[in-house]
């Protein structure tokens, strides 16, 4: 699992130092020095949180969170940074977007509780497994391949989500039934576990008859490739 934040700031001083008490605290980071920067790197890297200034260059901070809502990315937590305290700015950041906002100057380690108290309203949301474009989010039950959604069945998302568990180790047929029949006729269900990796395969695989993502090793069951 991982909890990654993008900090969009566009002076380099403040966003290193930021990055080094959120990694410090246990998250990952990544970084954008300006608005259209920031569109980039957060289609590549699907955080849950972004930390954004609102004085930036060539994409303003409020066109930005703008833009992340429209993305139907409501599950990402937005915290503000503005050397702007009126009250009324306070107010049309939250209106816009943002689920807390924090003024100029600040306490990095008062930026890490700030992180940590929307994270326990919305990390839920934010916890994720991610392997070259395959993103599966266990609590909210979406997996996402190249930032499209895909439509998995029950167990099928379980299998997946086992397998991105336990990536590069071999799994045996029967370990996958107890996962995902503990009860079942185990030579009845081993042809279904067969039949749920091959519609898995069709999803998820670029050519599901050669497949990168879930291998076959012969005589022993199957494994996950974590490239």
């Amino acid at each position: 699992m991982d909890q990654t934040i993008l900090i969009v700031e566009d002076d380099k001083m403040i966003r290193e130092l930021v990055s080094i008490y959120l990694e410090k605290a246990g998250y990952d980071v990544v970084e954008a020095a300006d608005g259209e920067e920031a569109k980039e790197v957060f289609m590549a890297n699907h955080p849950c949180m972004v930390v954004l200034d609102l004085m930036l260059p060539k994409l303003s901070g409020e066109e930005f969170c703008t833009w992340v809502r429209e993305q139907e990315r409501n599950e990402v937590s937005i915290i503000m940074l503005s050397a702007k305290a009126r009250t009324e700015d306070k107010i049309n950041g939250l209106k816009i977007g943002a689920d807390d906002y924090i003024v100029k100057p600040f306490h990095p380690e008062e930026l890490v509780a700030h992180v940590e108290a929307v994270l326990r309203r919305t990390g839920q949301y934010c916890q994720k497994i991610t392997y070259n474009g395959l993103c599966i989010k266990p609590r909210k039950g979406e997996v996402l391949l190249f930032d499209k959604k895909l439509k998995l069945t029950k167990h099928e998302f379980n299998l997946l989500y086992h397998f991105m568990e336990n990536p590069n180790i071999v799994i045996t047929r029967e370990a996958l039934l107890e996962q995902l029949y503990p009860y079942a006729d185990k030579m009845v269900m081993d042809r279904t576990i067969d039949a749920h990796i091959k519609k898995l395969r069709g999803k998820i695989e670029r050519n599901p008859a050669s497949p990168s993502r879930i291998k076959t090793v012969r005589g022993m069951g199957y494994t996950f490739v974590a490239e």
